[in-house]
C-alpha cells in the first residue's frame, strides 16, 4: 500500500476491490523491430496519465547483461542520462524526464546484469539455503520485486514499465515472463508497440509483422490490452480493423502511432484517440479525461518556430544524434522559447583539430556554439581551436562538462602564454609537471580506479556569484533559490586546478558557481563577451520542452541577440 498525501479523485471512485492507492502498472514492450520509439510511447503515455492528476513513476528494465550503461559507448548506446540520486542510465529516461516532468532515480534503471548480480549475491550469502536457482521462479520473482519496489518507494499511482529489445528476444524473455505472472497478481496494462512496415512496390503497409509479434507474445502467455501500430504513412481504417480481429485486441484499443513533426506531438496525437479512456476503464480507474492545455500550448510554440537559427554542436561522437540527445532537445527547446527553430549543425571536432576547410567553413556559418561532455584525447584539440573562435570571434558559446574544462584551457594557453596547459586527463603519458594541468583529478579518481560508477556522479549544489552571466539566467528563468544556490547533475572525475583560478581570473575568466563545500570550481564565463559560459555539470539532463535550462536559455537569448 502506497501512501501518498491525497489520492487523485479517478483513485478515490476506482470500483476495484483494492485499496485507493493500490498503484497501477502500464508495461510498454515492443515487436517487429527496435527503435520504433517504445520510450517516447512510455513517456507519452506517462503524461496523459500525469495530465489525468495521478503521480506516475517510469522504469526501464534493459536486458542486457551489462549492470548499467556507464560503460557502454556512445556510439553504440547513446548518451548515459544522469539522475539526482546518481545513476547512470539508459537515454530513455531523460525521454521520461521531459516528457511527464518527474525526476527519474535509480529505482528507474533495471538491467539483466544488475539483477543477476543481486540473485547471485543473495546464493552466495545462502540466503536460499542451498536450493537450485533458476530462471523461474528466482530471476522473475527478482524482476518483479523490482518493479514492485520501485512504485512503493516513488510513491506512484500509475507505474509505467517499458521493457527494452524486442519480443522475440532470447534475453527479453524473463522480463516477459515477470510481466505474465503479474497480469494474474496486479493491477497491470499491456501496451505493444509495432511496425507497420510499407512497402514501395505495392505501395501498402502490411500487418502481417504485427500478428506474428502478438503471436510471439501469445505463445510467452501475454495478451496485449493496447496495440500501437507505428507508420510512417497514414493507416487505412480497414487495416486497424484488421489488426484487431487477428490480434483480439478492441478496435478502439488499436492505435495509429504516426510519424510526427515533433516528438512533443506524440502525447496529443495518442489522445485523440482517447487512450487515457481505453486505459481508465481496463485499470478501474473511473472516466479519465486528461487536461492536455500545457502540451496543445506547447504544440503552437513549436509551429510557430519557423526560422531558423544554425546551432555548432562540436563533438566527438557526430555519427550518432543518441548521443548527445539531451543536448539536442535541449538546444530545441531553447529555440523555440524564443520563437526560433534550432538547426543543429554536427562539426567533427578532429576534423576541426584537422582543419579540415569544410567543417570549419560550416562552424563559421553558425550563430552559436556549443562543446559537449566526452571522455579521452580524440578531436581535444579541434574543440579547443572552437573555444578560441568562439572567444575571439565573440561568437556566443556553452561549453556543458568537458566544454567547460576546454574553454579554461584555451582560456590559460593563450593568457599565460603557455601552449603545453592542458588537463590531467590528456597527459597520458604523465609527463607534464602538474603546474601545466588547468584541470586535474577530483580526490580519490585516480587512473587506477576501476571505471563503471565511479566518477562524481548526480546532485550537487552550486552557489552563484552575483553580477555574472551565470547568475543573471537562473535569475531571468525564476529558477534561482533565494541564497543564490541552484541544484545540478553531474558525470565526470576531473575539476578545476584552484592553484590557478587567481591567475586565470586576473586575466578575465570568471569562476561564477562553485561547489560550497570544497569550493569546487562549477562554472566559469569570459568577462566582456556576450555569452561564453561553461558548467562543470550537465544542464542538459533538467531541461524540458516547455521549460528550457536557463543556461540553454540565456545562451540562445545571446545568439538570438534578444535583450
Amino acid at each position: 500500500m502506497i501512501p501518498t498525501a491525497k489520492a487523485p479523485k479517478a483513485l478515490e471512485q476506482n470500483p476495484t476491490g483494492k485499496t485507493p492507492n493500490h498503484p497501477r502498472y502500464i508495461v510498454v514492450t515492443g515487436g517487429v523491430c527496435s527503435s520504433l520509439g517504445k520510450g517516447i510511447a512510455a513517456a507519452s503515455i506517462g503524461a496523459i496519465m500525469k495530465a489525468c492528476g495521478f503521480k506516475v513513476f517510469v522504469q526501464k528494465l534493459d536486458p542486457y547483461l551489462n549492470v548499467d550503461p556507464g560503460t557502454m559507448s556512445p556510439f553504440q548506446h547513446g548518451e548515459v542520462f544522469v539522475t539526482d540520486d546518481g545513476a547512470e542510465t539508459d537515454l530513455d529516461l531523460g525521454h521520461y524526464e521531459r516528457f511527464i516532468d518527474e525526476p527519474m532515480s535509480k529505482l528507474s534503471t533495471v538491467t539483466t546484469g544488475k539483477i543477476y548480480t543481486d540473485v547471485l549475491n543473495k546464493e552466495r550469502r545462502g540466503d536460499f539455503l542451498g536450493g537450485t536457482i533458476q530462471v523461474v521462479p528466482h530471476i522473475t520473482n527478482a524482476i518483479k520485486e523490482v518493479i514492485r519496489n520501485a512504485a512503493i518507494q516513488s510513491g506512484a499511482d500509475i507505474m509505467m514499465v517499458e521493457i527494452g529489445g524486442t519480443v522475440g528476444d532470447i534475453e527479453g524473455e524473463p522480463f516477459l515472463e515477470a510481466i505474465r505472472q503479474m497480469k494474474s497478481e496486479d493491477n497491470v496494462f499491456h501496451v505493444h508497440l509495432t511496425l507497420l512496415p510499407y512497402l514501395k512496390g505495392s505501395k501498402e503497409l502490411k500487418t502481417k509483422p504485427t500478428q506474428l509479434s502478438v503471436r510471439e507474445l501469445r505463445r510467452i502467455g501475454l495478451q496485449p490490452d493496447m496495440i500501437l501500430a507505428r507508420a510512417d504513412y497514414r493507416i487505412p481504417k480497414e487495416l486497424l480493423e484488421k489488426i484487431s480481429q487477428f490480434c483480439d485486441i478492441p478496435r478502439e484499443a488499436v492505435i495509429p502511432a504516426l510519424t510526427v513533426n515533433s516528438i512533443y506531438d506524440v502525447p496529443l496525437n495518442f489522445e485523440k484517440y482517447d487512450i487515457a479512456k481505453i486505459i481508465g476503464e481496463k485499470l478501474h480507474l473511473g472516466a479519465l479525461k486528461p487536461d492536455m492545455q500545457k502540451w496543445e500550448e506547447g504544440r503552437i510554440r513549436y509551429e510557430q518556430a519557423e526560422k531558423e537559427v544554425p546551432i555548432a554542436l562540436v563533438g566527438k561522437y557526430t555519427g550518432l544524434d543518441d548521443a548527445y540527445l539531451s543536448v539536442i532537445e535541449a538546444i530545441k527547446s531553447a529555440a523555440v522559447f524564443h520563437g526560433r527553430k534550432a538547426e543543429i549543425i554536427w562539426i567533427d571536432s578532429q576534423k576541426l583539430g584537422e582543419k579540415d576547410e569544410e567543417t570549419w567553413k560550416a562552424l563559421k556559418a553558425c550563430k552559436g556554439i556549443v562543446v559537449p561532455g566526452g571522455f579521452g584525447i580524440r578531436g581535444i584539440e579541434g574543440k579547443i581551436a572552437a573555444a578560441h573562435y568562439a572567444r575571439t570571434q565573440k561568437v556566443p558559446y556553452l561549453g556543458l562538462c568537458l566544454g567547460s574544462q576546454i574553454m579554461a584551457i584555451e582560456f590559460a594557453r593563450t593568457f599565460l602564454k603557455d601552449p603545453k596547459m592542458t588537463s590531467e586527463e590528456f597527459d597520458e603519458d604523465g609527463k607534464l609537471p602538474k603546474s601545466k594541468y588547468v584541470v586535474h583529478f577530483l580526490p580519490g579518481q585516480n587512473k587506477g580506479r576501476a571505471k563503471g560508477g565511479t566518477l562524481r556522479l548526480g546532485a550537487y549544489t552550486c552557489k552563484l556569484r552575483k553580477g555574472t552571466k551565470a547568475y543573471q539566467a537562473y535569475d531571468e528563468a525564476g529558477q534561482l533559490s533565494e541564497d543564490g544556490t541552484i541544484s545540478e547533475r553531474h558525470r565526470h572525475r576531473y575539476e578545476f586546478n584552484n592553484t590557478l583560478r587567481k591567475k586565470l581570473e586576473d586575466k578575465g575568466l570568471l569562476f561564477s558557481g562553485e561547489w560550497p563545500e570544497t569550493n569546487l570550481m562549477e562554472i566559469v564565463e569570459i568577462q566582456d563577451h556576450p555569452f561564453m559560459v561553461g558548467s562543470q555539470f550537465h544542464p542538459e539532463f533538467k531541461s524540458r520542452p516547455h521549460r528550457p535550462h536557463p543556461l540553454f536559455r540565456g545562451f540562445m537569448k545571446a545568439v538570438t541577440g534578444k535583450r
